[in-house]
Protein backbone atom coordinates (compact mmCIF):
# COMPACT_ATOMS: atom_id res chain seq x y z
CA UNK A 1 0.00 0.00 0.00
CA UNK A 2 1.39 3.37 -1.06
CA UNK A 3 0.25 6.54 0.74
CA UNK A 4 0.98 10.08 -0.46
CA UNK A 5 1.44 13.04 1.84
CA UNK A 6 3.43 16.25 2.09
CA UNK A 7 7.24 16.03 2.26
CA UNK A 8 8.22 17.63 5.58
CA UNK A 9 11.82 16.57 6.17
CA UNK A 10 14.04 14.89 3.54
CA UNK A 11 15.55 11.43 3.62
CA UNK A 12 14.58 7.77 3.29
CA UNK A 13 14.08 5.47 6.26
CA UNK A 14 12.88 1.86 6.64
CA UNK A 15 11.57 0.50 9.92
CA UNK A 16 8.67 -0.68 12.06
CA UNK A 17 5.65 1.51 12.75
CA UNK A 18 4.90 2.70 16.27
CA UNK A 19 1.32 3.98 16.50
CA UNK A 20 1.35 6.92 18.87
CA UNK A 21 -2.12 8.25 19.70
CA UNK A 22 -2.18 10.93 22.37
CA UNK A 23 -5.70 12.06 21.39
CA UNK A 24 -7.86 9.51 23.16
CA UNK A 25 -8.54 10.64 26.72
CA UNK A 26 -11.65 9.23 28.39
CA UNK A 27 -13.19 12.09 30.36
CA UNK A 28 -15.51 11.07 33.20
CA UNK A 29 -18.99 12.60 33.28
CA UNK A 30 -19.80 12.90 36.98
CA UNK A 31 -22.10 15.14 39.00
CA UNK A 32 -20.69 16.77 42.13
CA UNK A 33 -22.27 18.24 45.24
CA UNK A 34 -21.89 21.87 46.31
CA UNK A 35 -19.53 20.85 49.08
CA UNK A 36 -17.17 19.22 46.55
CA UNK A 37 -16.64 22.39 44.48
CA UNK A 38 -13.69 23.76 46.54
CA UNK A 39 -11.92 20.41 46.24
CA UNK A 40 -12.46 20.32 42.46
CA UNK A 41 -11.10 23.88 42.16
CA UNK A 42 -8.05 22.82 44.17
CA UNK A 43 -7.52 19.80 41.88
CA UNK A 44 -7.75 22.10 38.85
CA UNK A 45 -5.18 24.51 40.31
CA UNK A 46 -2.83 21.61 41.14
CA UNK A 47 -3.13 20.32 37.55
CA UNK A 48 -2.31 23.79 36.19
CA UNK A 49 0.80 24.01 38.41
CA UNK A 50 1.97 20.53 37.42
CA UNK A 51 1.38 21.21 33.72
CA UNK A 52 3.33 24.47 33.93
CA UNK A 53 6.22 22.64 35.58
CA UNK A 54 6.22 19.99 32.82
CA UNK A 55 6.24 22.60 30.04
CA UNK A 56 9.04 24.61 31.68
CA UNK A 57 11.10 21.42 31.94
CA UNK A 58 10.57 20.65 28.23
CA UNK A 59 11.41 24.25 27.34
CA UNK A 60 14.62 24.03 29.35
CA UNK A 61 15.67 20.82 27.59
CA UNK A 62 14.87 22.19 24.12
CA UNK A 63 16.87 25.36 24.83
CA UNK A 64 19.86 23.20 25.70
CA UNK A 65 19.53 20.77 22.77
CA UNK A 66 18.11 22.89 19.94
CA UNK A 67 18.38 26.54 20.90
CA UNK A 68 16.16 29.21 22.40
CA UNK A 69 14.21 29.93 19.19
CA UNK A 70 12.70 26.43 19.14
CA UNK A 71 12.02 26.64 22.88
CA UNK A 72 9.96 29.81 22.33
CA UNK A 73 7.26 27.64 20.75
CA UNK A 74 6.26 26.74 24.31
CA UNK A 75 5.70 30.37 25.35
CA UNK A 76 2.24 30.07 23.77
CA UNK A 77 1.56 26.96 25.90
CA UNK A 78 2.44 28.85 29.07
CA UNK A 79 0.15 31.72 28.11
CA UNK A 80 -2.79 29.31 27.74
CA UNK A 81 -2.14 28.16 31.33
CA UNK A 82 -2.27 31.78 32.51
CA UNK A 83 -5.46 32.70 30.62
CA UNK A 84 -7.66 34.06 33.40
CA UNK A 85 -10.77 34.03 31.18
CA UNK A 86 -10.44 30.27 30.62
CA UNK A 87 -9.64 29.56 34.28
CA UNK A 88 -12.56 31.66 35.57
CA UNK A 89 -14.90 30.01 33.06
CA UNK A 90 -13.98 26.56 34.39
CA UNK A 91 -14.48 27.65 38.01
CA UNK A 92 -17.83 29.22 37.12
CA UNK A 93 -18.93 25.99 35.40
CA UNK A 94 -18.01 24.00 38.51
CA UNK A 95 -20.20 26.23 40.66
CA UNK A 96 -23.20 26.48 38.33
CA UNK A 97 -23.36 23.10 36.60
CA UNK A 98 -22.20 20.80 39.41
CA UNK A 99 -20.00 18.75 37.09
CA UNK A 100 -16.60 17.27 37.90
CA UNK A 101 -13.64 19.42 36.86
CA UNK A 102 -12.51 17.04 34.07
CA UNK A 103 -15.93 17.27 32.41
CA UNK A 104 -16.21 21.05 32.86
CA UNK A 105 -12.71 21.73 31.57
CA UNK A 106 -13.05 19.34 28.59
CA UNK A 107 -16.25 21.00 27.36
CA UNK A 108 -14.82 24.52 27.70
CA UNK A 109 -11.62 23.43 25.94
CA UNK A 110 -13.69 22.07 23.01
CA UNK A 111 -15.58 25.37 22.86
CA UNK A 112 -12.32 27.36 22.59
CA UNK A 113 -10.96 25.06 19.87
CA UNK A 114 -14.18 25.37 17.82
CA UNK A 115 -13.98 29.18 18.05
CA UNK A 116 -10.38 29.15 16.75
CA UNK A 117 -11.31 26.74 13.95
CA UNK A 118 -13.74 29.31 12.54
CA UNK A 119 -11.19 32.14 12.46
CA UNK A 120 -9.86 33.45 9.15
CA UNK A 121 -6.43 34.37 10.54
CA UNK A 122 -4.08 31.49 9.65
CA UNK A 123 -1.75 32.30 12.55
CA UNK A 124 -4.62 32.08 15.06
CA UNK A 125 -5.89 28.83 13.54
CA UNK A 126 -2.42 27.35 13.97
CA UNK A 127 -2.67 28.12 17.71
CA UNK A 128 -5.27 25.33 17.99
CA UNK A 129 -2.42 22.84 18.36
CA UNK A 130 -1.04 24.86 21.30
CA UNK A 131 -4.43 24.97 23.06
CA UNK A 132 -5.07 21.27 22.36
CA UNK A 133 -1.61 20.23 23.56
CA UNK A 134 -1.90 22.14 26.84
CA UNK A 135 -5.50 20.99 27.32
CA UNK A 136 -4.53 17.33 27.04
CA UNK A 137 -1.71 17.78 29.51
CA UNK A 138 -4.07 19.38 32.02
CA UNK A 139 -6.64 16.59 31.56
CA UNK A 140 -3.97 13.90 32.01
CA UNK A 141 -2.81 15.55 35.20
CA UNK A 142 -6.39 15.81 36.47
CA UNK A 143 -6.96 12.13 35.74
CA UNK A 144 -3.59 11.05 37.08
CA UNK A 145 -3.01 9.38 33.71
CA UNK A 146 0.46 8.18 32.86
CA UNK A 147 2.06 10.50 30.34
CA UNK A 148 2.65 8.91 26.95
CA UNK A 149 6.18 9.72 25.93
CA UNK A 150 8.51 9.03 23.04
CA UNK A 151 11.60 9.32 25.23
CA UNK A 152 11.65 5.74 26.54
CA UNK A 153 11.40 3.73 23.34
CA UNK A 154 13.40 0.50 23.50
CA UNK A 155 13.96 0.05 19.75
CA UNK A 156 14.22 2.06 16.56
CA UNK A 157 10.76 2.95 15.21
CA UNK A 158 8.90 5.15 12.77
CA UNK A 159 6.29 7.09 14.73
CA UNK A 160 2.80 7.17 13.18
CA UNK A 161 0.38 9.74 14.66
CA UNK A 162 -2.70 11.77 13.86
CA UNK A 163 -0.60 14.76 14.85
CA UNK A 164 2.46 15.39 16.96
CA UNK A 165 2.38 18.34 19.30
CA UNK A 166 5.51 20.46 19.69
CA UNK A 167 6.16 18.79 23.03
CA UNK A 168 5.74 15.31 21.50
CA UNK A 169 8.27 16.10 18.78
CA UNK A 170 10.64 17.80 21.19
CA UNK A 171 10.77 14.78 23.51
CA UNK A 172 11.65 12.29 20.79
CA UNK A 173 14.68 10.17 21.59
CA UNK A 174 16.93 10.85 18.62
CA UNK A 175 18.48 7.37 18.63
CA UNK A 176 15.20 5.45 18.47
CA UNK A 177 12.81 7.68 16.48
CA UNK A 178 14.22 7.27 12.97
CA UNK A 179 11.28 8.89 11.16
CA UNK A 180 7.66 9.91 11.59
CA UNK A 181 4.45 10.46 9.68
CA UNK A 182 1.25 12.34 10.64
CA UNK A 183 -2.30 12.54 9.32
CA UNK A 184 -2.39 16.33 9.47
CA UNK A 185 0.10 19.18 9.19
CA UNK A 186 1.97 21.10 6.52
CA UNK A 187 5.49 22.09 5.49
CA UNK A 188 5.51 25.08 7.86
CA UNK A 189 3.94 23.43 10.90
CA UNK A 190 5.87 23.22 14.18
CA UNK A 191 6.20 19.48 13.59
CA UNK A 192 7.87 19.92 10.20
CA UNK A 193 10.22 22.60 11.54
CA UNK A 194 11.26 20.34 14.41
CA UNK A 195 11.75 17.35 12.08
CA UNK A 196 14.15 19.30 9.88
CA UNK A 197 16.08 20.54 12.88
CA UNK A 198 16.39 16.99 14.23
CA UNK A 199 17.23 15.73 10.70
CA UNK A 200 14.52 13.05 10.97
CA UNK A 201 12.81 12.03 7.67
CA UNK A 202 9.13 12.93 7.91
CA UNK A 203 5.91 12.99 5.88
CA UNK A 204 2.86 14.95 7.06
CA UNK A 205 -0.70 15.42 5.80
CA UNK A 206 -1.34 11.72 5.03
CA UNK A 207 -5.01 12.16 6.16
CA UNK A 208 -5.77 8.47 6.92
CA UNK A 209 -2.36 7.11 7.90
CA UNK A 210 -3.38 6.14 11.42
CA UNK A 211 -6.40 4.24 10.05
CA UNK A 212 -4.36 2.27 7.53
CA UNK A 213 -1.17 1.58 9.49
CA UNK A 214 -0.87 -0.69 12.53
CA UNK A 215 1.91 -0.85 15.10
CA UNK A 216 4.54 -3.30 13.88
CA UNK A 217 3.90 -2.72 10.17
CA UNK A 218 7.05 -2.34 8.09
CA UNK A 219 7.23 1.13 6.55
CA UNK A 220 9.35 2.87 3.95
CA UNK A 221 9.20 6.65 4.47
CA UNK A 222 10.49 8.91 1.71
CA UNK A 223 10.56 12.35 3.32
CA UNK A 224 11.83 13.94 0.11
CA UNK A 225 8.85 12.90 -2.01
CA UNK A 226 6.15 12.61 0.65
CA UNK A 227 5.66 8.87 -0.01
CA UNK A 228 4.99 6.12 2.54
CA UNK A 229 4.99 2.43 1.53
CA UNK A 230 3.19 0.14 4.00
CA UNK A 231 4.36 -3.47 4.30
CA UNK A 232 6.41 -3.29 1.10
CA UNK A 233 7.09 -6.42 -0.93
CA UNK A 234 10.59 -7.87 -1.11
CA UNK A 235 11.31 -6.11 -4.41
CA UNK A 236 10.51 -2.68 -2.90
CA UNK A 237 12.56 -3.43 0.20
CA UNK A 238 15.54 -4.46 -1.92
CA UNK A 239 15.15 -1.36 -4.06
CA UNK A 240 15.08 1.04 -1.11
CA UNK A 241 17.87 -0.76 0.72
CA UNK A 242 19.97 -0.31 -2.43
CA UNK A 243 18.98 3.35 -2.51
CA UNK A 244 20.05 3.83 1.09
CA UNK A 245 23.41 2.20 0.40
CA UNK A 246 23.83 4.24 -2.77
CA UNK A 247 22.92 7.42 -0.91
CA UNK A 248 25.51 6.70 1.74
CA UNK A 249 28.14 5.99 -0.89
CA UNK A 250 27.23 9.07 -2.90
CA UNK A 251 27.09 11.30 0.17
CA UNK A 252 30.55 10.15 1.14
CA UNK A 253 31.91 10.93 -2.31
CA UNK A 254 30.11 14.29 -2.37
CA UNK A 255 31.21 15.31 1.11
CA UNK A 256 34.84 14.75 0.15
CA UNK A 257 34.43 17.84 -2.05
CA UNK A 258 33.40 19.98 0.94
CA UNK A 259 36.49 22.17 0.86
CA UNK A 260 36.97 22.13 -2.92
CA UNK A 261 35.98 25.16 -5.02
CA UNK A 262 32.68 25.20 -6.94
CA UNK A 263 34.42 25.26 -10.30
CA UNK A 264 33.69 23.66 -13.68
CA UNK A 265 36.20 21.48 -15.52
CA UNK A 266 37.17 24.44 -17.68
CA UNK A 267 37.73 26.82 -14.76
CA UNK A 268 34.43 28.74 -14.44
CA UNK A 269 33.81 29.55 -10.76
CA UNK A 270 30.44 30.03 -9.05
CA UNK A 271 29.45 30.30 -5.39
CA UNK A 272 27.36 27.76 -3.49
CA UNK A 273 25.61 29.24 -0.46
CA UNK A 274 23.01 28.05 2.04
CA UNK A 275 19.46 29.10 2.92
CA UNK A 276 18.82 29.21 6.67
CA UNK A 277 16.08 30.25 9.06
CA UNK A 278 17.78 30.05 12.46
CA UNK A 279 21.31 30.59 13.82
CA UNK A 280 21.29 27.00 15.09
CA UNK A 281 21.57 25.79 11.48
CA UNK A 282 25.14 27.08 11.10
CA UNK A 283 26.65 23.72 12.08
CA UNK A 284 24.88 22.16 9.10
CA UNK A 285 26.03 25.01 6.83
CA UNK A 286 29.65 24.40 7.80
CA UNK A 287 29.48 20.59 7.63
CA UNK A 288 28.09 20.61 4.08
CA UNK A 289 30.68 23.08 2.78
CA UNK A 290 28.58 26.15 1.99
CA UNK A 291 30.55 29.26 1.02
CA UNK A 292 28.28 31.54 2.99
CA UNK A 293 24.59 32.31 3.53
CA UNK A 294 22.69 33.30 0.41
CA UNK A 295 19.39 33.70 2.25
CA UNK A 296 18.85 34.26 5.96
CA UNK A 297 15.05 34.23 6.42
CA UNK A 298 14.63 36.61 9.34
CA UNK A 299 10.85 36.35 9.74
CA UNK A 300 11.31 33.21 11.84
CA UNK A 301 12.70 35.47 14.58
CA UNK A 302 9.24 37.00 14.74
CA UNK A 303 7.15 33.82 14.75
CA UNK A 304 5.85 31.58 17.56
CA UNK A 305 6.00 34.38 20.10
CA UNK A 306 3.71 37.01 21.56
CA UNK A 307 5.80 40.15 21.09
CA UNK A 308 8.20 41.55 18.52
CA UNK A 309 11.91 40.77 18.83
CA UNK A 310 13.97 43.67 20.15
CA UNK A 311 16.83 45.29 18.28
CA UNK A 312 19.26 43.68 20.72
CA UNK A 313 17.81 40.20 20.20
CA UNK A 314 18.00 40.54 16.43
CA UNK A 315 21.53 41.96 16.60
CA UNK A 316 22.63 38.96 18.68
CA UNK A 317 21.09 36.52 16.17
CA UNK A 318 22.73 38.16 13.13
CA UNK A 319 26.05 38.56 14.91
CA UNK A 320 26.01 34.90 15.94
CA UNK A 321 25.67 33.82 12.31
CA UNK A 322 28.29 36.11 10.80
CA UNK A 323 30.92 35.44 13.49
CA UNK A 324 30.50 31.68 12.98
CA UNK A 325 31.32 32.15 9.29
CA UNK A 326 34.40 34.40 9.22
CA UNK A 327 35.38 35.48 5.73
CA UNK A 328 32.06 34.35 4.23
CA UNK A 329 29.16 36.46 3.04
CA UNK A 330 25.84 36.42 4.92
CA UNK A 331 22.84 37.84 3.04
CA UNK A 332 20.12 38.88 5.47
CA UNK A 333 16.69 39.17 3.88
CA UNK A 334 14.59 41.77 5.64
CA UNK A 335 11.24 40.83 7.14
CA UNK A 336 9.10 38.89 4.65
CA UNK A 337 5.78 38.44 6.44
CA UNK A 338 2.43 37.95 4.78
CA UNK A 339 1.44 35.41 2.13
CA UNK A 340 1.66 32.15 4.10
CA UNK A 341 3.35 33.70 7.18
CA UNK A 342 1.14 35.78 9.49
CA UNK A 343 1.70 37.32 12.90
CA UNK A 344 -1.38 38.28 14.87
CA UNK A 345 0.59 40.73 17.03
CA UNK A 346 1.38 42.85 13.96
CA UNK A 347 -2.32 43.24 13.14
CA UNK A 348 -1.90 42.09 9.53
CA UNK A 349 -5.45 41.99 8.14
CA UNK A 350 -6.99 38.91 6.53
CA UNK A 351 -6.88 39.33 2.76
CA UNK A 352 -8.59 37.61 -0.15
CA UNK A 353 -5.24 37.13 -1.92
CA UNK A 354 -2.53 37.28 0.77
CA UNK A 355 0.31 36.38 -1.63
CA UNK A 356 -0.61 39.48 -3.63
CA UNK A 357 -1.35 41.65 -0.64
CA UNK A 358 0.20 43.68 2.18
CA UNK A 359 3.37 41.69 2.74
CA UNK A 360 7.18 41.79 2.74
CA UNK A 361 8.63 45.17 1.68
CA UNK A 362 5.12 46.65 1.37
CA UNK A 363 4.44 45.94 5.02
CA UNK A 364 7.90 47.16 6.09
CA UNK A 365 7.59 50.47 4.24
CA UNK A 366 4.19 51.02 5.88
CA UNK A 367 5.65 50.21 9.32
CA UNK A 368 9.01 52.05 9.38
CA UNK A 369 9.13 51.93 13.20
CA UNK A 370 9.31 48.11 12.99
CA UNK A 371 11.46 48.02 9.86
CA UNK A 372 14.15 50.36 11.19
CA UNK A 373 14.61 48.25 14.32
CA UNK A 374 15.62 45.38 12.06
CA UNK A 375 17.77 47.56 9.80
CA UNK A 376 19.72 48.92 12.79
CA UNK A 377 20.27 45.39 14.09
CA UNK A 378 21.59 44.25 10.69
CA UNK A 379 23.85 47.29 10.41
CA UNK A 380 25.28 46.75 13.91
CA UNK A 381 26.04 43.10 13.07
CA UNK A 382 27.80 44.22 9.86
CA UNK A 383 30.67 45.49 12.02
CA UNK A 384 31.51 41.85 12.80
CA UNK A 385 31.65 40.36 9.31
CA UNK A 386 30.52 40.41 5.69
CA UNK A 387 26.79 41.00 6.08
CA UNK A 388 24.72 42.10 3.11
CA UNK A 389 21.11 43.31 3.29
CA UNK A 390 18.45 42.21 0.80
CA UNK A 391 14.94 43.58 0.28
CA UNK A 392 12.19 41.08 -0.67
CA UNK A 393 9.27 41.42 -3.08
CA UNK A 394 10.51 44.55 -4.80
CA UNK A 395 8.07 45.39 -7.61
CA UNK A 396 9.72 48.53 -8.95
CA UNK A 397 12.24 51.31 -8.52
CA UNK A 398 10.14 53.48 -6.19
CA UNK A 399 9.88 50.75 -3.54
CA UNK A 400 13.58 50.05 -3.78
CA UNK A 401 14.49 53.70 -3.33
CA UNK A 402 12.17 54.02 -0.31
CA UNK A 403 13.75 50.96 1.32
CA UNK A 404 17.26 52.28 0.72
CA UNK A 405 16.23 55.66 2.14
CA UNK A 406 15.10 53.98 5.38
CA UNK A 407 18.40 52.10 5.50
CA UNK A 408 20.20 55.45 5.26
CA UNK A 409 18.03 56.79 8.10
CA UNK A 410 19.01 53.79 10.23
CA UNK A 411 22.69 54.50 9.48
CA UNK A 412 22.24 58.11 10.55
CA UNK A 413 20.62 57.05 13.83
CA UNK A 414 23.55 54.75 14.61
CA UNK A 415 26.09 57.46 13.78
CA UNK A 416 24.40 59.80 16.25
CA UNK A 417 24.91 57.17 18.95
CA UNK A 418 28.48 56.50 17.78
CA UNK A 419 27.67 52.82 17.14
CA UNK A 420 29.95 51.00 14.69
CA UNK A 421 28.67 49.48 11.44
CA UNK A 422 29.88 48.89 7.89
CA UNK A 423 29.07 52.15 6.14
CA UNK A 424 29.59 50.44 2.76
CA UNK A 425 27.25 47.51 3.45
CA UNK A 426 26.17 45.89 0.18
CA UNK A 427 22.49 46.14 -0.74
CA UNK A 428 20.55 43.70 -2.89
CA UNK A 429 17.08 43.24 -4.32
CA UNK A 430 15.20 39.98 -4.39
CA UNK A 431 13.72 39.54 -7.86
CA UNK A 432 10.55 37.49 -7.47
CA UNK A 433 7.87 39.59 -9.17
CA UNK A 434 7.53 39.71 -12.99
CA UNK A 435 7.50 43.54 -12.94
CA UNK A 436 10.92 43.51 -11.25
CA UNK A 437 12.22 40.88 -13.68
CA UNK A 438 11.11 43.01 -16.63
CA UNK A 439 12.62 46.25 -15.24
CA UNK A 440 15.78 44.72 -13.79
CA UNK A 441 17.90 47.01 -15.98
CA UNK A 442 16.57 49.96 -13.93
CA UNK A 443 16.90 48.21 -10.55
CA UNK A 444 20.43 47.02 -11.28
CA UNK A 445 21.68 50.61 -11.41
CA UNK A 446 20.86 51.12 -7.70
CA UNK A 447 21.90 47.87 -5.97
CA UNK A 448 25.01 45.73 -5.57
CA UNK A 449 23.42 42.38 -6.40
CA UNK A 450 20.26 40.50 -7.32
CA UNK A 451 18.94 37.25 -5.84
CA UNK A 452 16.21 35.50 -7.81
CA UNK A 453 13.40 34.12 -5.67
CA UNK A 454 12.04 31.46 -7.99
CA UNK A 455 9.34 30.12 -5.64
CA UNK A 456 7.26 33.27 -6.01
CA UNK A 457 8.53 34.26 -9.46
CA UNK A 458 7.17 31.01 -10.89
CA UNK A 459 3.79 31.23 -9.16
CA UNK A 460 3.32 34.89 -10.10
CA UNK A 461 4.44 34.38 -13.71
CA UNK A 462 2.30 31.29 -14.31
CA UNK A 463 -0.65 32.28 -12.05
CA UNK A 464 -0.22 29.01 -10.15
CA UNK A 465 -0.73 28.76 -6.39
CA UNK A 466 2.32 26.72 -5.42
CA UNK A 467 0.58 25.15 -2.41
CA UNK A 468 -2.58 24.11 -4.30
CA UNK A 469 -2.33 20.38 -5.00
CA UNK A 470 -5.02 20.50 -7.71
CA UNK A 471 -2.90 22.66 -9.98
CA UNK A 472 0.55 21.57 -8.82
CA UNK A 473 1.18 20.07 -12.28
CA UNK A 474 1.21 23.61 -13.72
CA UNK A 475 4.02 24.76 -11.41
CA UNK A 476 6.90 24.37 -13.88
CA UNK A 477 10.31 25.95 -13.25
CA UNK A 478 11.20 24.91 -16.81
CA UNK A 479 8.30 26.80 -18.42
CA UNK A 480 9.74 28.89 -21.30
CA UNK A 481 8.36 32.09 -19.74
CA UNK A 482 10.20 31.40 -16.47
CA UNK A 483 13.47 30.59 -18.23
CA UNK A 484 13.25 33.76 -20.33
CA UNK A 485 12.61 35.88 -17.23
CA UNK A 486 15.61 34.32 -15.47
CA UNK A 487 17.82 35.00 -18.49
CA UNK A 488 16.59 38.60 -18.60
CA UNK A 489 17.43 39.09 -14.91
CA UNK A 490 20.93 37.60 -15.23
CA UNK A 491 21.71 39.55 -18.40
CA UNK A 492 20.31 42.78 -16.92
CA UNK A 493 22.39 42.45 -13.78
CA UNK A 494 25.59 41.60 -15.64
CA UNK A 495 25.11 44.52 -18.02
CA UNK A 496 25.25 46.88 -15.03
CA UNK A 497 28.22 45.04 -13.50
CA UNK A 498 26.45 43.38 -10.56
CA UNK A 499 26.40 39.68 -9.66
CA UNK A 500 23.21 37.62 -9.76
CA UNK A 501 22.30 34.77 -7.42
CA UNK A 502 19.28 32.55 -6.86
CA UNK A 503 17.80 31.53 -3.50
CA UNK A 504 14.62 29.74 -4.61
CA UNK A 505 14.18 25.96 -4.59
CA UNK A 506 15.15 25.85 -8.27
CA UNK A 507 18.77 26.62 -7.36
CA UNK A 508 19.10 23.22 -5.67
CA UNK A 509 17.66 21.14 -8.52
CA UNK A 510 20.19 18.80 -10.10
CA UNK A 511 18.65 19.14 -13.56
CA UNK A 512 18.11 22.89 -13.29
CA UNK A 513 21.75 23.56 -12.43
CA UNK A 514 22.75 22.59 -15.99
CA UNK A 515 20.60 25.42 -17.37
CA UNK A 516 21.28 28.02 -14.67
CA UNK A 517 25.03 27.54 -14.91
CA UNK A 518 24.84 28.00 -18.66
CA UNK A 519 22.73 31.15 -18.29
CA UNK A 520 25.55 32.67 -16.24
CA UNK A 521 24.12 32.54 -12.71
CA UNK A 522 26.89 33.60 -10.30
CA UNK A 523 25.59 32.23 -6.98
CA UNK A 524 23.36 29.27 -6.07
CA UNK A 525 21.79 29.28 -2.60
CA UNK A 526 19.94 26.22 -1.28
CA UNK A 527 19.28 23.93 1.66
CA UNK A 528 22.70 22.98 3.10
CA UNK A 529 22.14 19.24 2.62
CA UNK A 530 21.83 19.68 -1.18
CA UNK A 531 25.13 21.55 -1.62
CA UNK A 532 27.50 18.53 -1.96
CA UNK A 533 25.49 17.06 -4.85
CA UNK A 534 25.25 20.39 -6.72
CA UNK A 535 28.98 20.95 -6.21
CA UNK A 536 29.68 17.49 -7.63
CA UNK A 537 27.65 18.30 -10.78
CA UNK A 538 29.38 21.65 -11.29
CA UNK A 539 32.84 20.14 -10.84
CA UNK A 540 32.08 17.44 -13.42
CA UNK A 541 30.72 19.75 -16.10
CA UNK A 542 32.28 22.13 -18.59
CA UNK A 543 30.95 25.68 -18.63
CA UNK A 544 30.91 25.66 -22.44
CA UNK A 545 28.73 22.54 -22.37
CA UNK A 546 26.37 24.21 -19.87
CA UNK A 547 26.05 27.20 -22.21
CA UNK A 548 24.95 24.90 -25.04
CA UNK A 549 22.45 23.17 -22.76
CA UNK A 550 20.97 26.53 -21.70
CA UNK A 551 20.76 27.73 -25.31
CA UNK A 552 18.93 24.55 -26.36
CA UNK A 553 16.57 24.71 -23.34
CA UNK A 554 15.59 28.27 -24.25
CA UNK A 555 14.64 27.16 -27.77
CA UNK A 556 12.22 24.44 -26.62
CA UNK A 557 8.49 25.35 -26.65
CA UNK A 558 7.26 23.59 -23.48
CA UNK A 559 8.45 22.98 -19.94
CA UNK A 560 7.89 19.25 -20.38
CA UNK A 561 10.29 19.17 -23.33
CA UNK A 562 12.86 21.16 -21.34
CA UNK A 563 12.64 18.65 -18.48
CA UNK A 564 13.02 15.69 -20.83
CA UNK A 565 16.05 17.35 -22.44
CA UNK A 566 17.81 18.17 -19.16
CA UNK A 567 17.05 14.70 -17.77
CA UNK A 568 18.66 13.15 -20.81
CA UNK A 569 21.70 15.42 -20.51
CA UNK A 570 22.05 14.66 -16.82
CA UNK A 571 21.90 10.93 -17.62
CA UNK A 572 24.60 11.31 -20.26
CA UNK A 573 26.90 13.49 -18.19
CA UNK A 574 26.39 11.99 -14.72
CA UNK A 575 24.34 8.78 -14.74
CA UNK A 576 24.62 8.15 -11.01
CA UNK A 577 23.13 11.57 -10.22
CA UNK A 578 20.26 10.89 -12.59
CA UNK A 579 19.54 7.49 -11.01
CA UNK A 580 19.59 9.02 -7.54
CA UNK A 581 17.15 11.70 -8.65
CA UNK A 582 14.75 9.20 -10.27
CA UNK A 583 14.73 6.69 -7.46
CA UNK A 584 15.20 8.87 -4.40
Amino acid sequence: MILKGIPASPGIVIGRAFLFDSRRIVVPVRKIKDGEVPGEIARFEDALIKTRSEILEIQKRITKEMGSHHAEIFNAHLLVLEDRMLIEEVIEALKKESRCVEDAFSRILDKYINVFLKMDDEYLRERISDIDDVGKRILKNLLGAKEKSLTKLKEKVIVVAYDLSPSDTATMHRKNVIGFITDIGGRTSHTAIMAKSLQIPAVVGLEKGTDKIKSGDILIVDGSKGTVIVNPDSASLKKYHRLQQRFVKLERSFIKLKDEPSETLDGHRVELSANIELPEEIDSVISYGAEGIGLYRTEYLYMNRQGLPSEEEQFDAYKKVVTRLPGNSVIVRTLDLGGDKFLSQLDVPHEMNPFLGWRAIRFCLAKPEIFKVQLRAILRASAYGDIKVMFPMISGLQELREAIALLEEAKKELRLKDIKFNKDIKVGAMIEIPSAALTCDLLAKEVDFFSIGTNDLIQYSLAVDRVNEKIAYLYKPTHPAVLRLIKNIIDGGHKEGIWVGMCGEMAGGSGFVLILLGLGLDEFSMSPVVIPEIKYIIRNLRFQEAKKIAEKALSLPTGKEVEAFTDKKLEELMPMIRRRRMNG
